[in-house]
């Protein structure tokens, strides 16, 4: 499979709740509180890592700490989001169950944005695990935006702003973790496009 292009990296999806195949429903959501950095994140995302591999061997062919608690002094959710890339997402007897028995619960599954599969746990730490087939454009693109917030000062600032404004208004007004992250998706892409200018992708 060849790499995206760019073209695929700059395509922003729409979310469809009506293609989502639902699998399971989280048994407790978590606060949508945003937390102080918290130092200890990485090492958890490692000891999470290392769970993933241990039950998937060389199925697993990429695993990222992704989101707000891979970049060092943003507060966050007290959730670690993590991309695994492995050989098929499709191809769910490979993985599936394997990650089951480690303690991840399968939630859902989306065909219709890149062949995507989300698994979470609470135990012992908060984990959203997004599974992925490889040279996935959202995977890139989830790293473009890290590396910009990493870069950029004034657009980690950005973000920061609009995670607090969307957990101070799910708090106030209701709502759940596809709401919040809507909230905060027209900040997510003018991040991305001043990612994509400065690598030239777009003028």
């Amino acid at each position: 499979m060849s790499p995206p292009s760019i073209a695929e990296i700059l395509k922003d999806s729409q979310f469809q709740p009506e293609l989502v195949e639902r699998i399971a429903f989280r048994t407790s959501q978590p606060p949508l509180e945003v937390h102080p950095y918290n130092p200890s994140w990485p090492n958890i995302f490692l000891e999470i890592k290392e769970r993933i591999l241990t039950a998937l061997g060389d199925t697993a062919i990429a695993i990222h700490h992704t989101g707000s608690t891979s970049v060092p002094g943003l507060p966050a959710k007290d959730i670690i989001d993590i991309d695994l890339v492995v050989r098929d997402s499709t191809k769910e007897t490979e993985y599936v169950q394997k990650l089951e028995d480690a303690g991840f619960k399968f939630l859902l599954r989306e065909p219709h944005w890149h062949q995507h599969r989300f698994f979470y746990t609470y135990q012992p730490y908060a984990v959203n695990l997004h599974v992925w087939s490889p040279n996935c454009p959202e995977v890139v693109r989830h790293q473009i935006f890290r590396q910009r917030l990493l870069d950029c000062p004034e657009d980690m600032a950005l973000y920061l702003k609009a995670k607090e404004l969307a957990a101070s208004q799910i708090r106030e007004q209701g709502g759940n973790m596809a709401d919040y992250n809507l909230l905060k998706e027209n900040t997510i892409r003018q991040i991305l496009r001043n990612a994509f200018k400065d690598l030239g992708y777009i003028s």
